[in-house]
Parts: C-alpha cells; structure tokens; sequence
C-alpha cells in the first residue's frame, strides 16, 4: 500500500496529499482543475517551509515530500494504480456520488475508497458503487498535517478487513483514529 490517491486539490485535498506524501507514500493528487492543482502544490510548498523554518522537518525531507507528489486532471490516469483513493471533494451527495461511480469503474478491484467528508452517509455513497465492502470514511481534521485526529467512519457494509486497515494507516501517518459508526454529524464538530 504505497500508492494513494486523493481526490480534489484544495485546502483539505492538499493537506491530507501533503500528509501521505510526507510519510513517503507516493500521491497522486487529482483535480479537474489544472490551476486548482498549482494552488495546492503551492500550498503544500509553503507549508513545508513554514516546518523547515520551524525546524519540524529539513529541507530534504520537504523535496522529498514534493517529489512523493504527481499531479492529474483525470481521474482515470490518477488512479489506476492507487491502493487506497481519499476523496476530498466539495459536501456535495450529488458530487460524491459521481466521483465514487467513477472510482468504481477506473481503480484496481481491491481498491479502498475513501471518504473525507464530514456529514453525508458513508452508506450513501458506497452505494453508488460495486464494493460497498471497501467504502470507508476517514474524515481529517483542518489543518489535516498539524491536527491529529481522524475520525474512521464505518459504512453499514464496510468489512472489518477494511476498517481495521485504515485504522493502522491513520497510525502510520501520525494521527490518533477515532471508530465511529455512520450517524449523522459522525463524532467531531469542526470550529
């Protein structure tokens, strides 16, 4: 599991992008948006500087946290070879729901599809796709490389396999993973 896809470049996409790709995972970040994709590289590059000049991190670990990223404007070609996709899209059912069609029909069969929203049904959306077993929520919290919890929200379908391996993927990058079932509103409240 070295490949991971995180869909949509803005403030939670580029965070949770700059997360993975800052644990040596190599991310494909994807937008429809080519100037939306600069503005995140941009972000995340600013980012990384703040850490050097903080001494949280060197300058090594920053170019290698950039080089861990590649840009797309397709979702086809972004992840034909992701393990895991993090959906990071506007809080739109409509949206969400199409953008998991197209996960279902473009990512490898044993793909995990996940999730980052904060308030619509995991359930929901998994069924708009074929594997509702390996649809999961993993909503991060802003600003998602400083925060550290994560909540992990289980669709009523979701398998246990799926769940407990997000679970340790969330411990693998650092951030304390919250189980929750699939109410409305989840756990946390953002301010």
């Amino acid at each position: 599991m070295k490949n991971i896809a995180v869909i949509g470049a803005g403030t939670m996409g580029n965070g949770i992008a700059h997360t993975f790709a800052q644990f040596n995972y190599s991310v494909q970040l994807i937008d429809v948006s080519e100037n939306a994709l600069k503005k995140g590289l941009a972000t995340i590059s600013k980012n990384l500087d703040r850490m050097v000049a903080k001494e949280k991190i060197l300058e090594n670990d920053k170019n290698n946290t950039l080089a861990n990223i590649t840009t797309y404007t397709s979702i086809k070609e972004g992840v034909k070879n992701a393990s895991l996709v993090v959906e990071a899209a506007t809080e739109n059912v409509a949206l969400k729901g199409n953008i998991f069609k197209e996960l279902d029909k473009f990512c490898p069969k044993d793909t995990i599809l996940a999730t980052n929203t904060s308030s619509i049904s995991i359930t929901q959306i998994a069924a708009k796709t074929n594997r509702p077993d390996k649809v999961i929520g993993m909503h991060f919290m802003n600003p998602v490389p400083i925060m550290k919890l994560v909540e992990i929200i289980r669709g009523y379908n979701t398998s246990d396999t799926v769940m407990n391996f997000t679970v340790n993927l969330a411990k693998k990058i650092n951030k304390i993973p919250v189980e929750v079932n699939d109410y409305p509103g989840f756990v946390l409240i953002e301010f």
